[in-house]
């Protein structure tokens, strides 16, 4: 439980880790200007949707870090036909497969493969997973289309922090202590906890839907690949990587919660521990994809021979909380490649 504890702050912070750089003289001048005046204070007969609209230039510069044109720079991912886009994807996503596998999985299963029970609850797992990230995926449009967005980025950074970890914490932990055959309330807080991390990652939106959608490629390519590895090794082959991964995770939460502590003066540090948290974070967390793929198949024959319980809810919120980080660094990353061309 310790390392879903040390994960969480990452899906919570990340998203506002972006704004602090680029938006901090908007954020602490937002209490006074006229966009919180025309968002909040009106009281007119225009929808909120229009006030939003009218003040999209203003956010839209505070997050030109990352929303500088596309344009002047190849990008074959966005280029070309739609068949020559996916067969770049593919080829993106079969490259790493066949990588990983020859660096990572010289030992594979001795039993035959896997046997249909493993992966049937597998295949449920990642199901519950994409539909937990569909969920998010979704909410987060709802609301920034309300514009929670807005309130969220002009609310103290530590309350948004607190009240985050408090409500994702409640619901995930609650979802876990609920017994899978008791299916209204653990989908309820399945789906608040899902919820939650949309509340915080709303955000994201303002960046350019090109750079989220390749962003989600990449993640989807890299966990993708590290799960077939997972899933064919040799059983139980990657489940020692657990206490080693929980030390990187303590490590990367410091450095990622430095620049809400050291001062601006203090460049160095923050330099190493914006590196640690980006690139450190990916190389924990891809760790984390290996182990948590390996332990959903050892859950797996557990299960078969009725030792635990079968529950894919469970093992779902641990490969979202792996995407939601993987997938907040992609972003980063991509951005600051953007902005240096």
């Amino acid at each position: 439980m310790a390392s879903f504890v040390l994960r969480r702050p990452f899906a919570l912070t990340s998203a506002l880790k972006q704004l602090p750089k680029a938006t901090s003289p908007a954020a602490r001048t937002f209490h006074s200007s006229p966009v919180k005046q025309q968002l909040f204070n009106q009281r007119s007969s225009s929808p909120v949707a229009t006030n939003i609209t009218n003040s999209r230039p203003t956010f839209q510069k505070t997050f030109r870090r990352y929303d500088s044109s596309l344009q002047g720079f190849p990008n074959p991912a966005a280029s070309g036909t739609l068949g020559q886009r996916f067969l770049y994807g593919a080829a993106m996503v079969g490259g790493s497969v066949v990588a990983l596998n020859l660096v990572f999985n010289r030992e594979q299963r001795e039993d035959g493969g896997m046997p249909p029970y493993e992966r049937a609850y597998l295949n449920d797992t990642f199901l519950h997973t994409g539909l937990g990230l569909g969920i998010i995926g979704v909410a987060a449009s709802a609301l920034h289309r309300s514009g929670w967005s807005y309130r969220l980025m002009s609310a103290n950074p530590w309350v948004v922090l607190g009240g985050g970890l408090v409500v994702s914490l409640g619901t995930m932990y609650g979802t876990f202590s609920t017994h899978p055959d008791n299916y209204l309330q653990k989908y309820a807080l399945w789906a608040g906890f899902n919820v939650a991390q949309a509340a915080v990652l709303s955000p994201l939106l303002f960046l350019q839907p090109a750079l989220l959608a390749r962003a989600g490629l990449y993640t989807v390519a890299m966990m993708g690949s590290i799960a077939f590895v997972g899933a064919t090794a040799k059983q139980e082959k990657y489940l020692y990587l657990g206490g080693p991964l929980l030390a990187g995770v303590a490590l990367v939460a410091v450095s990622g919660f430095a620049p809400l502590v050291l001062p601006a003066t203090a460049a160095r540090t923050l330099m190493w521990s914006e590196r640690i948290w980006l690139y450190g974070g990916l190389a924990v967390f891809g760790g984390f994809t290996l182990y948590d793929t390996q332990k959903i198949l050892h859950h797996a024959r557990m299960a078969q021979r009725g030792l635990a319980r079968k529950d894919v809810v469970n093992e779902s919120i641990s490969l979202e909380l792996d995407f939601l980080n993987i997938f907040i660094r992609m972003v980063q990353i991509l951005g600051m490649q953007q902005r240096r061309k």
